[in-house]
């Protein structure tokens, strides 16, 4: 199994029967980077050994993903960004930056949400606050986050599925949400085949949360007027000119302090384009 070069992997209680694993480098002010699906913390294996060099950088695999803790239920964001809280705490950190991609910054954004003193800085890497996201899909357009909706499902289907063919379900969003495929080495493909293949359920139930739960959340905060308070970067592919949306529209409606930068990679940007992150990261923890 790859791992992050230089870090050390731990195994960190976060809640009751609940472990994750993460790994830890670096030294100077923290920093979380939470990975996205179909995908392990391995995903920001160049950003993290980047950012490294002047910073303590926490690298976990999410409650359901990779070698953490696979739990039948309790995969609504906030429950998972309370995770997020309690694996920095557990590692001396009452303060910390955090930088999320896809899942990850579903989570990162509920976290600034919900723990708006803890979180001193918010970065989240192409996707929309999960409100907004089922808002812009539409029509025949909405086609391309089929996923979204067949993971929305009662138990039982989507989970049958995806296991009867887990390795071309969660190989497709690897080939054709990527710019670049040599960013993803065969092994390090290898190893989020793998993953995933061992978490089919927990997957499917984080995604399922976010047709329910994560949306009546979302619209708690919307309507008694709670916004990000912390300087927050967001990265994005060019979404809403294919969807019909304003991305910087619905992302300022959400933060006080927001830089919003159109990338020209694809999806998996901190393996495609690092040296980019890894600035725009920079950059915003100077704010």
């Amino acid at each position: 199994m790859p791992t992050i070069s230089d870090f050390d992997y731990q195994r960190v209680p976060v809640a009751e029967g609940v472990s994750l694993n993460a790994a830890v480098g670096g030294s100077g002010s923290p920093i979380v980077l939470l990975h996205g699906f179909p995908q392990t913390h391995l995903m920001w294996r160049h950003v993290a050994r980047d950012l490294a060099a002047d910073h303590t950088v926490i690298v976990p695999d999410l409650r359901g993903y990779g070698e953490s803790d696979k739990p039948s239920d309790g995969y609504s964001k906030r429950t998972m960004a309370a995770d997020t809280v309690a694996l920095a705490r557990a590692l001396g950190h009452d303060r910390f930056a955090l930088a999320g991609h896809d899942r990850g910054a579903l989570v990162a954004f509920r976290a600034g949400l919900d723990h708006p003193g803890t979180i001193t800085h918010l970065a989240c890497l192409d996707v929309l606050p999960t409100l907004d996201m089922w808002d812009v899909l539409h029509g025949a357009s909405a086609a391309v986050g089929f996923h979204l909706y067949l993971m929305a499902q009662p138990p039982g289907l989507p989970e049958q599925l995806i296991a009867g063919a887990s390795d071309a379900f969660f190989g497709h969003f690897l080939d054709v949400w990527t710019n670049d495929p040599s960013a993803i080495p065969p092994d390090v493909r290898a190893a989020y085949l793998d993953a995933c293949r061992a978490a089919v359920p927990s997957i499917v139930a984080d995604y399922r949360a976010s047709a329910g739960v994560d949306v009546e959340h979302d619209k708690a905060d919307r309507d008694a007027g709670n916004r990000l308070r912390m300087p927050v970067t967001v990265l994005q592919q060019d979404w809403g000119a294919a969807l019909g949306y304003d991305a910087v529209a619905l992302w300022d409606a959400w933060a006080a302090d927001l830089r919003h930068q159109t990338v020209t990679c694809g999806h998996f940007m901190a393996e495609e384009a690092p040296s980019e992150v890894a600035k725009s990261l920079r950059t915003l923890l100077d704010r």
